[in-house]
């Protein structure tokens, strides 16, 4: 029984994740042959195949949200509303491909979303130009991602790294935001905080913003009876956000409610999620 339940709910998961053909999708990504990006030994590979990345891609998408020039170009060109799940597929398996595929693959992956870029121009409501494909904003949304994943590692992760692995992964991080546009990526932990102080002073909550927050916490176009799991998922999320994102958002701290209860929520959903999704062991002989 046991184990048809762990079946029945990775096959869930993988479905929201990658699609109904994910896990042939996966099994591609892994097993064809050629030269990698990364090897099988780099922190890259460690961090974006933990089941943190569940918990540190929303606190990411809250973060990012707050740069106006890059909501703009979520609200205005992405369509998260009317189809949240294919956006979310198309962003896991970009990540997947990147760090796991065949370097060939990857670069391909990388071209595809570059030509998407160039093409995604407009104006926010208060009349300024945003461009996806400009580096500075690439920039921005690359350092919320890389410290969102590392922070849900850090916290969550099976096996935490660390200083210098930390540092590793900010690293190879920094290739493929390369690859992407981005100019002179942070390639370790101390000048990924930096870089995200110099982007502060850009920074605020739009109503765009907020109202992507509600839709991603409190809105999820999930069934009722997942939206506990769904919802301890979120508050973890928020609960990894920097406090001064937090108040941008008016998503106050709570310490003694999170410090007892978000945490060990996030741990439990973030073992079940690993225990869910890891391939099953063959019984042994009687």
């Amino acid at each position: 029984m046991l184990t048809g339940v762990r079946e029945q709910l990775g096959r869930a998961l993988l479905n929201r994740v990658a699609g109904p053909d994910g896990a042939e999708v996966r099994a591609r990504i892994h097993h064809t042959p050629g030269p990698r990006w990364f090897g099988p030994e780099r922190p890259i590979r460690t961090v974006h195949g933990d089941a943190s990345m569940f918990i540190g891609g929303l606190s990411a998408l809250l973060l990012q949200s707050l740069h106006p020039l890059a909501m703009a170009a979520v609200a205005g060109h992405s369509g998260y509303r009317g189809d949240p799940w294919g956006r979310l597929q198309r962003t896991s398996a970009f990540l997947a491909v990147t760090t796991y595929g065949t370097a060939a693959d990857a670069q391909r992956a990388v071209d595809q979303v570059r030509h998407i870029h160039e093409r995604i121009r407009g104006t926010t409501a208060d009349g300024a130009a945003y461009h996806a494909a400009d580096p500075h904003l690439l920039g921005w949304v690359h350092a919320a991602e890389t410290d969102s994943f590392l922070r849900a590692h850090e916290r969550y992760g099976a096996r935490p790294l660390d200083a210098v692995g930390y540092d590793a992964y900010v690293a190879d991080t920094a290739r493929v935001a390369e690859a992407l546009g981005v100019i002179d990526p942070p390639r370790d932990r101390r000048e990924l905080a930096e870089r995200l102080t110099a982007y502060r002073p850009e920074l605020r909550a739009t109503p765009e913003a907020r109202a992507a927050a509600r839709f991603l916490l409190f809105q999820p176009p999930l069934p009722v009876a997942v939206r506990p799991f769904y919802g301890g998922l979120a508050a973890s999320a928020v609960a990894l956000l920097p406090s001064w994102a937090r108040g941008m958002l008016w998503l106050p701290r709570v310490p003694l409610i999170e410090d007892l209860t978000v945490r060990p929520a996030g741990q439990v959903l973030t073992r079940t999620i690993r225990w869910a999704l890891s391939p099953m062991r063959p019984s042994r002989p009687v």
